[in-house]
C-alpha cells in the first residue's frame, strides 16, 4: 500500500476528474441498484396484484434507469481514463527527466534494456492500474455496501448466509495478490533483462555477424524468453484457478438462497417479488466479486511495477547541484586541481593526490597509458563525476558551487566514443545550441574540416544521419562531433582522444584549426599523436592515477623519463610505417 500510496502523489492535479468520476460512478451504481427493485416490482405486480397496466410504467422507468446507468457509466469510464492517461503521462516524464539528471556514475551500472522496461512495461501496469483497477475496486466497495444494506433490508437471514461466502471470496483474493506479488516482479524483472538482450543485440547485429554467433544469441534470448513463458503461466494458472473459485464460491449462496428463500415465500414469510429482488441482488454483485481476479491481477502488477518506477525516482544522484549554486561567467578559465583523488566505487583510486594548475589559454596534453586517468580528468571538469577527495576549480571557483547547467556550457567536451542522434547532420551539429543560424554552423563545420564533405553529399546540411551515425565514417562521425562542441564555443574546451579515427591527412587540416581556435580557450587534448602533444603549453604524464611528470616537450625530453619512452617508441612507429616524420616535429 506504501506504494500505491507514494503513486497517487501523481494523481492529485488530476483531482477534479478524479471527484467527477467518483460522482459518475455512484450515480452508476445507483441506477444499478434501482433496476432489480424495478424488476421485483413488477413481477410481484403481476404476480400478486394483477395491476398489468402498472407494467408500462415499470417497463418506461427500466428503460430510463438503464439509460442513465449507461451515460453515467461512460462518464466514469472516460474520466477515469483520462486520470490513468495523464498519471502515466506525468510518471513516465518524472522518470524520464530523472534519467537525464542521474550522474555518469548510475548510467555506467544502469543497462539500458532495464530501464526502457521502467519506463515502458511498468508505468503501463501503473496506468492500468489507474485506469481500471482502482475504478473497479472503488465500484466494487459501493455495490457491496449498497447491495448489503438492500439484502439486509430484504431477510437478514439471507443476507447473513449470502456474505459469509462473499466474505470468503474477497479473502481469497487478498491471499492471491499476496502470491502473485512476486511473480508479477519477476516477470518485470525477465522483461528488462528480454529487453537489454534484445537492445544489445540490435546495437552489436555487426559483432555478432562477424564472430558467427547468431544461434548463440538466439539460444540467451530463447533462454530468457522461456523463462519469462514459465512465470507468465504460473501467474496466469494462479489467476485461472482463482477466478473459477470466486465463481463457484458466488454460486454456492445463490442455491441456498434458492432453497431457504422458496421455504420463505411458501410460509408467507416473504413475497415473490421480495426473493426475486434479493437474487437478482446477489447476481449482480457476483459480478464485480468475480472482477476480483482481475484486480487482484492488476493490483499486483502496479506494485510490482511502482516499486520498480520509485526505485528510479528515489535514486539520488552522486553529482548534486546545491541549492544556492552560483551562475559561472567564464570569463578567464583557470582550471586548477588540488589534490584531487577519485575512485568508481573500488577500493583502488584511478586518481591519486592529482595537483596541477591550468593558465587561461593555455594548451594542456594528457598523456598515459591506459587506464592512468586520463580521461577521468576530463570527466570531473564539467563534473560527470564528482572527485572523491581535493577540488577542481574554474577561476578559483569550487565546480561544486555552480550550476550544472552554466558549468556545462563553459566545458565543451568532444568524448572518445562519439554519439550521434537519428537527425540531420545540421541538427546534429546544432545539437548544443538549437538557435544557431545555418552561418554558424557551417562555420563550425569549416573549423573542423568537414564542410567539404557535407557539400558533395546530395542534400547537404539536411542529410539524414542513421542511428548512432552507422552512415558516417568513424573520423567523419569524429569532426561532426568536434563541429557540435565548438559551436557552442566554450571557455574550455577538452577533446577525449578526439583524433584516434581521423586519418593523418584529416588530422593535419584539424590541428591547422586547432591552432586558432585554441587562442584565448584553456584547452585539454587526451591524445597519443605526437604532432599535437609537442605544442601544447603543458604536458601532464600519467601512470597508475598519478602525475608522474610534467612541463613541455623539450623539458620532459631533457629528463630521459617516461615521456621520452613513449615519444620515441610511437615516432618510430611513424617512421617504420613511412609516414613522414616532418609530421611529427
Amino acid at each position: 500500500m506504501r506504494t500505491l500510496l507514494r503513486l497517487m502523489g501523481f494523481v492529485k492535479k488530476y483531482r477534479l476528474r478524479l471527484l467527477l468520476a467518483f460522482i459518475c460512478m455512484l450515480a452508476s451504481s445507483a441506477f444499478m441498484l434501482v433496476i432489480p427493485w424495478l424488476i421485483g416490482e413488477a413481477v410481484e405486480t403481476v404476480l400478486r396484484q394483477g395491476e398489468r397496466s402498472q407494467l408500462i410504467w415499470l417497463a418506461v422507468a427500466l428503460v430510463g434507469a438503464g439509460v442513465l446507468r449507461g451515460v453515467s457509466a461512460f462518464g466514469t469510464g472516460y474520466l477515469a481514463e483520462a486520470v490513468s492517461q495523464g498519471t502515466a503521462y506525468d510518471v513516465r516524464n518524472a522518470l524520464y527527466d530523472k534519467l537525464q539528471r542521474l550522474s555518469f556514475a548510475f548510467h555506467d551500472q544502469a543497462q539500458t534494456g532495464e530501464l526502457m522496461s521502467r519506463a515502458t512495461a511498468d508505468v503501463e501496469a501503473i496506468r492500468m492500474f489507474f485506469g481500471r483497477g482502482l475504478r473497479g475496486l472503488l465500484q466494487i466497495s459501493i455495490l457491496f455496501a449498497g447491495i448489503s444494506y438492500l439484502l439486509f433490508s430484504l431477510n437478514w437471514q439471507l443476507a447473513l448466509l449470502t456474505l459469509v461466502f462473499l466474505v470468503a471470496v474477497g479473502w481469497r483474493a487478498v491471499a492471491v495478490s499476496r502470491r502473485l506479488r512476486p511473480i508479477w516482479l519477476k516477470v518485470q524483472q525477465l522483461l528488462a533483462r528480454l529487453g537489454t538482450i534484445l537492445e544489445e543485440n540490435l546495437t552489436g547485429v555487426r559483432t555478432v555477424r562477424a564472430f558467427a554467433h547468431e544461434e548463440k544469441e538466439s539460444g540467451k534470448f530463447s533462454t530468457q524468453a522461456t523463462l519469462l513463458y514459465d512465470q507468465r503461466i504460473k501467474a496466469t494458472r494462479q489467476v485461472a484457478f482463482n477466478t473459477s473459485l470466486m465463481v463457484f464460491l458466488v454460486t454456492v449462496p445463490v442455491a441456498l438462497i434458492l432453497w431457504y428463500g422458496g421455504r420463505q415465500v411458501v410460509a408467507g414469510a416473504m413475497t415473490i417479488g421480495g426473493l426475486t429482488q434479493f437474487i437478482l441482488y446477489v447476481t449482480m454483485m457476483a459480478m464485480p466479486v468475480r472482477r476480483l481476479g482481475f484486480i487482484t491481477n492488476v493490483f499486483s502488477r502496479a506494485v510490482s511495477g511502482g516499486q520498480r518506477v520509485l526505485e528510479i525516482l528515489d535514486t539520488e544522484s552522486v553529482v548534486r547541484e546545491k541549492p544556492d549554486a552560483i551562475e559561472l561567467d567564464g570569463k578567464r578559465e583557470r582550471v586548477r586541481f588540488e589534490n584531487v583523488s577519485f575512485s568508481y566505487d573500488s577500493p583502488v583510486p584511478i586518481l591519486k593526490n592529482v595537483s596541477f594548475s591550468v593558465q587561461p589559454g593555455e594548451l594542456v596534453a594528457l598523456v598515459g597509458g591506459l587506464g592512468s586517468g586520463k580521461s577521468t580528468i576530463a570527466h570531473l571538469i564539467p563534473r560527470f563525476y564528482d572527485a572523491s577527495s581535493g577540488t577542481v576549480t574554474i577561476d578559483g571557483i569550487n565546480v561544486r558551487d555552480v550550476t550544472l547547467a552554466s558549468l556545462r556550457r563553459n566545458v565543451g567536451i568532444v568524448q572518445q566514443n562519439t554519439f550521434l542522434f537519428s537527425a540531420t547532420i545540421r541538427d546534429n551539429i546544432a545539437y548544443g545550441t538549437v538557435n544557431a543560424d545555418m552561418e554558424q554552423v557551417v562555420a563550425a563545420a569549416k573549423a573542423a574540416q568537414l564542410h567539404d564533405f557535407i557539400e558533395s553529399l546530395p542534400d547537404g546540411y539536411e542529410t539524414w544521419v542513421g542511428e548512432r551515425g552507422v552512415t558516417l565514417s568513424g573520423g567523419q562521425k569524429q569532426r561532426l562531433a568536434i563541429a557540435r562542441t565548438l559551436l557552442i564555443d566554450p571557455g574550455i574546451l577538452i577533446m577525449d582522444d578526439s583524433t584516434s579515427s581521423v586519418d593523418a591527412g584529416t588530422e593535419h587540416l584539424i590541428r591547422r584549426a586547432l591552432d586558432e581556435l585554441i587562442k584565448g580557450r584553456t584547452t585539454f587534448i587526451i591524445t597519443h599523436r605526437l604532432p599535437i602533444i609537442k605544442n601544447a603549453d603543458l604536458i601532464l604524464v600519467l601512470e597508475d592515477g598519478q602525475v608522474v611528470e610534467r612541463g613541455k616537450h623539450s623539458e620532459l625530453m631533457a629528463r630521459n623519463g617516461l615521456y621520452r619512452q613513449v615519444y620515441e617508441a610511437q615516432l618510430s612507429g611513424i617512421e617504420d610505417s613511412g609516414e613522414d616524420p616532418q609530421d611529427s616535429r
